[in-house]
């Protein structure tokens, strides 16, 4: 049963358009390394690119594009080996997030969303609890949604026979739509604040989706608003907590690896801007190639747009400071993955590790943030007037960027790396950094 049926009248994209890769990949074994992963991912990038404009202009909930995550293994690919998942670090899964981004920006964001939510039991969950999640996720090849949006009010959690019973309501929601559980997060009542976090099913009449997201890019994330009612989890499935005492385990949520949601969040984002801005620089060089005309009238007319100085400029420009985008972003990547690698079994993460590490990631934020818009608007540069035409689909890009760049103002990304640039200030943990 589909996570939709709960309001089946809405049109969904239909899983059986992408039958030839389900068999290809169903006949193929798991890649093995990274250069099979990132080529695996490309696959899937190249199969969404090829009709993303009108799927874009049609919004319909993307099951089809979801179920060939799911089917290219992309969805597992940080899964433990001895489920059945890729067994890669985020160094490797923040690539693969960048490749599919790069083909559709909506799923790559899907995608890197559904890879940080799998991995919240690995950060605020006991051993027991994330070794029990992935079992479920890698075994089922769930995909994971999640009601988690700090600037709306707190989900208000009661206790009730044994379980943890979630009310509220939550104006964004990525993916929950098409997701088989959820990540639901709040704050237990009379406790002082203590929030939780648990996995739900999804498919359950107290997760109700509004299906209002309708804004301007970033079509297909199914990111809007979703009211939570009554939904109980088991106590023994509230992350990081005692379920025998109803208390937080403070080896677990009182050390400063329990904050490491958010940078790994951030550069989640800044990879999926940078696979956009590339995405839109090779849609432009091959539309420039076949359609652009030369100007005519400039005194140093060429016979080719491919010719004309200040295009070969800009492309040159572009080129470069997206390669530079994609070098920060490999650092900060291996920067997380090393913690992981790492300090996983002791979580001995120092505060001043963790401050350094999500300084890196703001690194990225603020370069990818500048050099996602600047491609994807000045792209039309190069490329002409028709190709600002909706059939064309050129604007997508720049859309899909300016819509996310607006989740976070990258303005305290700048004034953060100050502090710690003059001051040798590393920032405190928040829900945005």
């Amino acid at each position: 049963m589909s996570p939709i049926a709960l309001n089946a009248t809405l049109p969904a994209t239909d899983p059986a358009v992408y039958d030839v890769q389900h068999k290809a990949f169903a006949d193929s074994p798991l890649p093995q390394n990274e250069r099979e992963w990132i080529a695996r991912a490309s696959q899937v990038a190249h199969g969404l690119s090829e009709d993303v404009t009108i799927r874009d202009r049609e919004q319909k909930i993307p099951e089809a594009e979801v179920s060939l995550l799911k089917s290219s293994g992309l969805t597992k690919v940080m899964g433990p080996t001895k489920y059945g998942g890729g067994g890669q670090s985020w160094d490797v899964a923040y690539k693969v997030i960048r490749e599919v981004a790069k083909g559709d920006g909506s799923l790559g964001m899907l995608l890197g969303y559904h890879l940080l939510w799998s991995w919240t039991a690995h950060i605020v969950g006991t051993d027991e609890q994330r070794d029990r999640l992935q079992e479920q996720i890698v075994k089922n090849n769930y995909f994971i949604g999640g009601a988690v949006n700090p600037r709306d009010s707190d989900v208000k959690i009661t206790s009730e026979d044994g379980y943890i019973v979630f009310d509220g309501f939550k104006n964004f929601n990525t993916g929950g739509v098409i997701s088989d559980l959820t990540v639901l997060e709040g704050v237990l009542e009379g406790s002082d604040g203590a929030h939780i976090f648990a996995f739900a099913p999804t498919r359950q009449a107290g997760i109700q989706f509004a299906h209002n997201w309708n804004n301007m890019g970033l079509r297909l994330t199914e990111s809007g608003s979703v009211k939570i009612d009554h939904v109980a989890v088991p106590w023994e499935d509230a992350l990081g907590w005692d379920a025998k005492v109803k208390k937080p385990l403070a080896e677990v949520l009182d050390i400063p690896w329990a904050s490491l949601l958010l940078p790994t969040i951030q550069l989640v984002f800044s990879n999926f801007y940078i696979g956009i801005a590339v995405g839109a620089l090779n849609f432009s060089v091959k539309y420039t190639a076949q359609n652009t005309r030369p100007w005519p009238y400039g005194g140093d007319n060429k016979d080719s747009a491919s010719d004309e100085f200040y295009i070969l400029e800009r492309y040159g420009n572009f080129f470069a400071h997206l390669r530079a985008a994609e070098a920060l972003a490999d650092k900060a990547g291996s920067v997380i993955a090393d913690i992981y690698n790492t300090k996983s079994e002791k979580r001995d993460l120092t505060p001043r590790e963790r401050g350094e590490a999500a300084e890196w990631v703001a690194s990225v934020k603020v370069v990818a943030t500048d050099t996602a818009l600047r491609v994807t608007a000045g792209i039309f540069e190069v490329t002409g007037a028709r190709a600002t035409s909706t059939k064309v689909g050129l604007d997508r890009f720049w859309r899909d960027v300016r819509t996310h760049t607006l989740h976070d103002p990258v303005s305290y990304k700048n004034r953060e790396l100050g502090r710690f640039a003059l001051l040798d200030e590393v920032p405190e943990p928040s829900w945005y950094t």
